[in-house]
């Protein structure tokens, strides 16, 4: 399941840019590990679109179906509804295979930076021909609203992020209404990563993000403007379904499909529904079994690619038994995370590995090992610490003030990895003298009512990467971010990854202070990586500009069927 945070990054800093949670699978299947390892960063079976069939329908599998889809709002960034709405509204920028950022024509003529009297200024061209589907002219205005509203200034606006918009003084029209001027109060180096569908934030019209009650409630079960080469067709919340429709008004390149249907489903579902042809694509992620009975599958191919994304284990900060910030610390050291890492990853052809960095992932430059003692399997340790916190064995569980510690661990329905990490934590935490209580909990409830909520104690789900650096990371990781489902921070992260972000003219500083922020993150305990996740898909051969992507922006008027 996908959500927020397409974490990492991969450019100057890289460090991991508007995190995206999901809760995606592994397994612990006994096919042997056989297929090389791959380092590719995209394969997506490239062809030139004028080569492809016109028209056609693609069968999209995803995880969640929403009730928010407004993917920029809190409850709306989740994978699912996260897929849907980036086939559906404005993006400015296309992200390539190592993360580089160019404009998007249909959307963005150009859009440039620089420093006026001190001040950072960014001036964006528009497309004068782009329109939302209501036949509403996409201008200036639209960019002032969504800055506005994403600011974090009116806490009634529930936002999922308000990095790098909470640093703009103003927005202006310029010489005409295609034309806006961004003024920045303090620099911000991941602009590009503002109305990027990569970093989660595409554009959403004017008069639905102009006043908070339009933003949190208008796209609640519903969809009622749109604005790029698809537009909705039908929503069907009895089947789980949206379909989408190319647009005959679309002003870009005229889309090969007809239409895509993405229907939500339990990862468990996905692979018989690809065998049966009743879905085209499915992102097998770390599931083992699924890879198995795709590769099988003689109209459908495996797509592998080196993903940007990362396995992790969740520990909720404001749970009574972990505010302690020792037993959190225990509890890293009683992890064996290259155990699940070999487990997850069983069966998939890739070399498992664990991360050791929460903002970089190995193959990215700066990646480097922050995790001291938290990051190295010590049960002794573990258990030294928990007796430090009061926490002492009492037969084979630990207790304090006649409490047990015991501690539920969420999981989503459908999901292999998730089942098979609860089952090796709970061995593994038995051993220090805590109990865990693996609750398996539907898909589509997963992230609304149990971790959003905050009600869990411990959680698994992955990372996703985006192509910027630190300042997607902040949505994560800082007191104040809005998928900090941890509820853990400090001030010094804080402090570090704003400087990151915000240190524009020095990128080898920047990388410098996203290290220093790591090493912080693992100190105050909320997020503990596992694996980096290699980006794995199973697709209809036929269906081309499409599969796995890394860090490269899917255009959806380009995938179609081979001839």
């Amino acid at each position: 399941m996908k959500v927020s945070r397409y974490p990492l990054s991969l450019v100057a800093t890289l460090a991991v840019a508007s995190l995206t949670l999901t809760a995606c699978g592994g397994s612990d299947d006994d096919a042997a590990e056989k297929a090389p390892q791959k380092s590719t960063s995209l394969n997506i079976k490239a062809t030139d679109p004028a080569k492809l069939k016109q028209g056609g329908t693609m069968n999209w599998a995803i995880q969640t179906f929403a009730t928010q889809w407004n993917i920029v709002e809190i409850d709306g960034l989740q994978g699912g509804p996260t897929e849907v709405m980036k086939s559906l509204m404005p993006n400015f920028w296309l992200s390539g295979a190592s993360g580089e950022q160019t404009p998007n024509k249909a959307f963005l003529l150009d859009a440039s930076s620089k420093m006026v009297n001190g001040k950072q200024v960014v001036t964006w061209h528009l497309n004068p021909k782009a329109k939302w589907s209501d036949g509403t002219p996409i201008t200036w205005k639209d960019i002032a609203a969504n800055t506005t509203a994403l600011s974090g200034h009116d806490k009634a606006y529930k936002v999922t992020s308000t990095v790098g918009f909470d640093q703009v003084a103003d927005v202006k029209k310029g010489k005409d209404d295609y034309e806006a001027v961004m003024t920045f109060a303090k620099p911000f180096a991941d602009w590009k990563g503002m109305f990027n569908a990569a970093a989660n934030q595409p554009l959403y019209p004017a008069k639905y993000m102009s006043d908070a009650n339009s933003f949190n409630t208008a796209y609640v079960n519903k969809i009622p403007v749109t604005g790029n080469a698809f537009k909705v067709g039908s929503i069907d919340k009895s089947a789980k379904t949206v379909t989408v429709v190319a647009d005959p008004k679309w002003w870009g390149d005229k889309p090969k499909l007809d239409k895509i249907v993405f229907h939500a489903m339990d990862t468990a579902s996905m692979p018989g529904a690809f065998a049966n042809g009743e879905i085209d694509y499915f992102d097998i992620g770390g599931d083992a079994s699924a890879y198995k009975q795709a590769s099988k599958v003689s109209s459908g191919e495996i797509r592998e690619a080196g993903g940007p994304n990362f396995r992790q284990i969740t520990f909720n900060g404001q749970s009574a038994k972990l505010k302690d910030v020792r037993v959190r610390q225990a509890l890293f050291m009683a992890t064996d995370r290259e155990t699940i890492a070999k487990s997850d990853l069983k069966g998939l052809g890739w070399k498992p590995a664990v991360m050791n960095n929460n903002l970089l992932i190995p193959t990215q430059k700066g990646y480097q090992d922050n995790s001291g003692k938290l990051g190295k399997y010590d049960p002794k340790a573990a258990g030294k610490l928990l007796d430090e916190a009061g926490w002492k064995l009492s037969g084979k569980v630990r207790k304090k003030d006649g409490q047990a510690l015991s501690l539920r661990f969420i999981i989503p329905s459908g999901t292999p990895a998730a089942t098979n990490e609860g089952s090796m934590l709970t061995q593994m935490y038995q051993q220090v003298g805590v109990k865990l209580q693996v609750q398996t909990v539907p898909t589509n409830d997963f992230f609304d009512k149990y971790i959003t909520p905050g009600d869990f104690d411990v959680t698994p789900y992955t990372l996703l990467g985006t192509p910027f650096p630190a300042s997607g990371a902040t949505n994560v990781y800082t007191l104040k971010g809005g998928n900090n489902y941890a509820k853990v921070g400090s001030k010094k992260l804080d402090d570090l990854l704003y400087a990151a972000s915000s240190n524009a003219a020095d990128p080898a500083g920047a990388l410098k202070q996203t290290n220093q922020a790591d090493a912080e993150a693992w100190n105050v305990a909320g997020v503990m990586p596992l694996y980096q996740r290699p980006d794995v898909a199973a697709i209809n051969k036929k269906l081309a500009n499409m599969g796995a992507l890394g860090l490269t922006s899917p255009v959806y008027e380009h995938i179609g069927f081979l001839k």
